[in-house]
């Protein structure tokens, strides 16, 4: 049996959240939108996809289980479109990755925040009923992916020390609320700390009208004032990424230049880091880990590609990892999901799942 550290997420095989839609959801998606079938008949059919996947999460050996975010057409533009005072729109162009670009989809705020109801909450009872005795995992975007992404009418918010202190307001609730359906490890979604460990993505927030250092303050202050004064056996993790789509990527750099503040300044439980090439830098930042209950997963398992990495290799990187962090604060899991958008990355189903028991499997062998 793997050891655990009291049994309580991050898990020593961990996994991020989103999964590759199946085909059959994919169509049913498009018969959707076309208006061949209804909303009911969509949600039965993903209904059924997702307690097909979770199954299978459960029969690879994974604790933690996830919906694979399959009633989302994005990990962060559905939940935030949705808080009150939000509305999505099409955009101009989509975001830029290396060599692709998503759907034209974007967010604005068009009145004040807040949080009264939301569709996910029904998202995750549904996932909290088939997961039995495994932890049902929720994943939403962090506050920062509001302000990171959205634009914010001025009519609503001309004191952005104000936007912030709602956001906060707004996400305390969102929290509680998940709690009370039931949620004990909810992830925060964030990829803004990537950026600001690229120089080119802080170039971009000086062109914003920001200074990054200021900025990164910002959001490390609205995070704490949204986990603060969380239930104790609520887990709260954050997954901090360079982009993902379509197996694609936008920044890159190591953590050095944000280890400080979000290993020692942010409130939270455990960090899945993204580990898997060169652009993530070395495993130096963690000397930053002082915390004896924080957990860091180490994301050393690619969900850009199919081809399986070589076990030797991942438990050699395990091992250099620990020489900054305990063993026991350490876990495993891939780098990112495996469909950020509901496009997915570029490998199969099949590939998808070998990779996550690759983690499972290698997890075991070093948490003896």
């Amino acid at each position: 049996m793997m050891q655990q550290h009291s049994n309580q997420p991050p898990f020593r095989a961990d996994q991020v959240g989103s999964l590759l839609r199946s085909e059959r959801l994919k169509k049913a998606r498009l018969q959707k939108a076309a208006g061949n079938i209804t909303a009911e008949q969509l949600r039965l059919i993903e209904n059924e996809e997702i307690t097909r996947i979770v199954e299978k999460q459960k029969e690879i050996g994974l604790q933690a289980v996830t919906d694979g975010e399959f009633r989302r057409a994005w990990w962060h533009l559905d939940f935030l479109e949705n808080l009150d005072g939000v509305e999505g729109y099409e955009a101009e162009s989509g975001m830029q990755f290396q060599h692709a670009q998503t759907k034209p989809h974007s967010i604005r705020v068009i009145s004040k925040l807040d949080f009264t109801d939301h569709p996910m909450l029904e998202d995750y009872k549904f996932l909290h009923s088939i997961a039995g005795e495994h932890t049902a995992k929720m994943t939403i975007p962090s506050p920062s992916m509001l302000h990171n992404r959205g634009e914010i009418d001025k009519r609503a918010y001309s004191d952005m020390e104000e936007f912030f202190h709602d956001l906060a307001l707004t996400y305390k609730k969102a929290i509680r609320a998940f709690y009370d359906a039931g949620c004990r490890y909810l992830q925060l979604d964030d990829t803004s700390w990537g950026y600001f460990c690229s120089e080119e993505q802080r170039e971009k927030v000086r062109a914003r009208g920001y200074d990054p250092n200021e900025l990164m303050e910002l959001y490390a202050k609205t995070i704490n004032e949204a986990v603060a004064g969380r239930p104790d056996d609520l887990r709260i993790t954050m997954h901090i990424c360079r982009g993902n789509f379509r197996s694609t990527w936008i920044s890159s750099g190591g953590y050095e230049p944000v280890a400080e503040r979000i290993f020692q300044g942010l409130h939270i439980d455990g960090f899945f880091l993204e580990y898997d090439s060169d652009r993530a830098g070395g495993f130096e930042p963690l000397r930053f880990v002082k915390r004896p209950n924080l957990q860091i997963v180490l994301g050393l398992i690619t969900s850009k590609f199919g081809e399986l990495e070589n076990a030797d290799d991942i438990k050699r990187r395990i091992d250099e990892a620990s020489r900054f962090v305990d063993l026991n604060q350490l876990c495993l899991s891939p780098q990112c999901g495996f469909a950020s958008t509901e496009e997915g990355n570029l490998l199969t189903e099949e590939q998808q799942w070998a990779k996550l028991r690759h983690v499972v499997e290698i997890a075991q062998d070093v948490w003896k």
